[in-house]
């Protein structure tokens, strides 16, 4: 579809949802549970027997939210780069092997206007099929080491610089009460790299087990207004000022809540599915830290600085 027929079915996506109709936009997919690193913030490692989709299922869920109104997909793991599929021969069928830039032609194939993946680059991504990569960075230097493992900066320096910018590549960082103090640091990084588009920034969620790296929330507060201020400066940072203000903490609670994450759908790698992120799944959502959270929270209280934002990005794609 052009970008013209995007737009009118952006239009009335949003008309419908203001007079009441809840049907996803996006959704996230998870493929795979296996990953090649121990991060703090994760438990995937620990799994005994980590779980991997077929071909086969992946397209079965692609078809169920496109139908469902779903047109964006984001790809999630474990670590995507490790995804493969290999099906034997069938009647009249060749064999077959599928890695992520396979998954990604299928949603494009099923009609999806965009496709893109979260990879920690500890693997290369060159020749990516997506629309755009996001890599997941926790900090420059010592500080993304101390959270991901020794060495694992310097790899996703390397991966990232050997791209050439094949297509957009936006950091995202999660900010915990280990990598605060390097927060404006690696804004400033991220202008100054000419390899990288652009930053999300996002807080720890504390799902279970995960508690301790929680940031206080007064601290998170005065972060958010010096990312603002960063923002108004025009350094390349993905969220918007409204979605930001959203995300600040009032009374113990998050300002956004869940009231308009149904906008994404998502399909663990169990099969599972929610209407809402983990967040929600996990009754944690008094104290969010995803950055979407904050930007769909903008988008339908009328602001027109998100959402001029998101149909740029989108339309972009």
């Amino acid at each position: 579809m052009n970008k013209l027929g995007q737009l009118a079915y952006l239009g009335q996506w949003y008309v419908r949802a203001l007079l009441g109709r809840r049907a996803p936009l996006q959704s996230v997919i998870f493929i795979l549970d296996r990953c090649n690193l121990r991060c703090k913030h994760c438990s995937v490692y620990e799994l005994e027997h980590p779980r991997c989709k077929s071909f086969d299922t992946i397209r079965e869920e692609l078809e169920d939210c496109y139908r469902a109104g779903s047109r964006f997909v984001d790809f999630e793991g474990g670590e995507l780069y490790l995804w493969k599929d290999r099906q034997a021969p069938g009647d009249n069928q060749p064999a077959a092997e599928y890695d992520i830039n396979d998954v990604i032609d299928l949603a494009h194939q099923i009609g999806f206007y965009s496709a893109t993946i979260t990879t920690n680059a500890q693997i290369p991504f060159n020749g990516s099929h997506a629309d755009q990569v996001f890599v997941s960075m926790d900090g420059v230097g010592h500080y993304h080491d101390d959270i991901r493992g020794e060495g694992t900066f310097s790899r996703l320096e390397k991966y990232i610089r050997e791209f050439h910018r094949e297509k957009p590549v936006c950091v995202n960082m999660v900010i915990n009460n280990r990598n605060y103090p390097c927060v404006e640091e690696t804004i400033e990084y991220v202008k100054n790299n000419p390899d990288i588009d652009q930053i999300a920034l996002n807080f720890h969620t504390p799902f279970k087990e995960t508690e301790s790296l929680y940031l206080d929330n007064d601290i998170r507060n005065r972060l958010i207004d010096t990312l603002i201020d960063y923002k108004r400066r025009g350094y390349p940072i993905m969220n918007t000022v409204s979605g930001l203000k959203a995300m600040k903490v009032r009374g113990n609670r998050v300002v956004c809540t869940d009231r308009y994450c149904w906008i994404t759908n998502f399909i663990f790698s169990d099969g599972s599915r929610s209407p809402k992120c983990m967040g929600y799944t996990h009754g944690v959502c008094d104290r969010c830290g995803f950055s979407m959270g904050g930007e769909m929270y903008s988008v339908f209280h009328l602001n027109p600085e998100t959402i001029l934002a998101g149909m740029k990005l989108r339309l972009k794609q």
